[in-house]
């Protein structure tokens, strides 16, 4: 009997767990009876404050098929998500949020494409923005089209984190132990044949999202930086240009002399800025080389289904 486990990172989800537990059983219930298989459902708690913990513990007590970690703190859903990857035991492994807005109805339909070894991994991507405001939706489109400009790993715009995928190509996630980690990337970066599902935008069911502008820039740089260096090009690009204008400047003022004190200060400050820009990029690869090298854990588990860790 093949098993599929149901990954679900959670911060914050206390409000939409109770929706989200009934419409997953329900649908992986009709999948055992359709198909023959078995499923489990892990849990993240990526060390929520709310009674997003308090739910995992009411769930597993009453459903043998619920497991669950919760981390000592937060971590981000980066690492909720390779936790739960981590913790899987399924011959199939689904990652899907909590909050309803990736929908669990699509989960048959991305077995079907999987099951038969035709696809090793079924995912869904987003054709409309419905609900998002201009700007956030404008930014998002951007950031796609700059990282296929300059990084050689593709990623389709609009394409989720919810995805079937094959033990497999887990595996092969798994195998990329990176403490920086931007999923989008690492998805396609380990290849395998993806079928994409096209749907509308959905709401989310209950809650508020955590993904502020702020923390949504913040991951694209994560992910700009973790799949490409053309950043750092930038300061070989600017040196050359401003050796060339520093050159055409000396000969100029050598023909007409000296202009105003102003336009001189002006330049300098320009470059100056340019310069600082180039040496805060190479600081921020040069920070994520020192994350890397410290080689810390991407998470650390305080809790499970069998209760407290204890050293």
């Amino acid at each position: 009997m093949k098993l599929i486990s149901v990954v679900v990172p959670c911060y914050n989800e206390q409000e939409v767990l109770p929706l989200f537990y009934d419409k997953i059983t329900e649908i992986m219930s009709d999948m055992v009876q359709k198909y023959g298989i078995d499923y489990e459902l892990m849990f993240v708690d990526d060390g929520s404050k709310d009674k997003t913990l308090e739910k995992f513990r009411e769930l597993s007590h009453k459903d043998s098929r619920v497991r669950f970690i919760s981390f000592s703190r937060n971590f981000g859903k980066e690492a909720g998500m390779y936790a739960g990857l981590q913790s899987s035991k399924g011959d199939y492994v689904v990652v899907l949020d909590a909050d309803l807005q990736h929908p669990p109805e699509f989960i048959p339909k991305m077995y079907e494409y999987v099951k038969d070894g035709e696809f090793d991994c079924a995912t869904t991507r987003r054709v409309s923005r419905d609900g998002e405001s201009p700007i956030r939706s404008w930014f998002a489109r951007l950031f796609y089209k700059i990282m296929n400009k300059i990084s050689q790993t593709e990623i389709v715009d609009g394409a989720q984190d919810f995805r079937f995928m094959t033990r497999h190509m887990v595996d092969s996630i798994l195998s990329m132990t990176e403490y920086n980690r931007f999923s989008k990337g690492i998805f396609s970066w380990v290849g395998f044949k993806t079928k994409y599902i096209e749907y509308e935008n959905v709401e989310r069911a209950a809650g508020t999202t955590s993904w502020s502008f702020i923390n949504l820039f913040k991951y694209s740089l994560e992910g700009i930086m973790a799949f490409s260096t053309f950043p750092l090009t930038l300061s070989i690009f600017f040196g050359i240009v401003f050796c060339i204008i520093s050159l055409i400047m000396l000969i100029v003022f050598a023909i007409v002399g000296f202009g105003s004190i102003s336009g001189v200060l002006t330049g300098a400050f320009f470059i100056g800025g340019i310069i600082l820009l180039c040496m805060g990029i190479n600081g921020m690869y040069l920070a994520k080389t020192y994350m890397e090298i410290k080689n810390r854990p991407i998470y650390i588990v305080r809790e499970t289904e069998k209760g407290v860790i204890e050293r």
